[in-house]
């Protein structure tokens, strides 16, 4: 797992054998930033990374300057390994929150410019994080909900679609 951009472009990581989640690939990373930075300034905007996994995209949006951050992770150990990563780059600006990301979307009262969730491939329920975002208005006016996701799962007919991106076996849903 690397940061593929920003001040800390080209930092690798080694998460622990003991974390089971599946990083996104550097490849989908870079094309999925890509086409935000080419309709958001990051100095500007507040994220909420939900099912954080091993905290990679969190740590790519602080590495481009993101100022606020906040990170969504039940896993103790991926949690822990979050937590350490975060200390050792200084990235204040990242507020990690252990918890259940359904819960947490249920009960948030902060409006985000971004939410990025990558749940696990095979999960179960994952139409229902567009429309808990978008019930409980978590996105700021022209925010964007991005939700990774194998080829298999198709939530083109969700309200607020907008488009999909596909990068190998990874997709990434766009809603606004």
């Amino acid at each position: 797992m690397r940061i593929v951009s920003g001040e800390y472009k080209g930092r690798i990581f080694s998460p622990p054998k003991s974390i089971k989640a599946r990083p996104t690939t550097d490849i989908a990373k870079e094309g999925l930033f890509n086409i935000i930075n080419n309709s958001f300034n990051f100095e500007d905007i507040v994220v909420l990374d939900l099912f954080s996994g091993t905290g990679s995209i969190s740590f790519e949006f602080a590495s481009r300057g993101c100022r606020s951050i906040h990170l969504v992770e039940m896993n103790f150990t991926h949690f822990q390994f979050i937590r350490k990563i975060q200390q050792e780059l200084n990235f204040t600006q990242i507020v990690p929150i252990r918890h259940d990301a359904y819960k947490f979307l249920k009960s948030c009262n902060i409006t985000f410019d971004i939410i990025f969730a990558d749940p696990p491939y095979e999960f179960k329920g994952i139409e229902q994080i567009p429309e808990l975002v978008l019930k409980n208005k978590l996105l700021n006016n022209n925010g964007w909900l991005i939700v990774e996701h194998s080829k298999r799962i198709d939530l083109s007919e969700l309200d607020g679609y907008w488009q999909t991106r596909n990068y190998g076996n990874v997709h990434f849903s766009f809603f606004r």
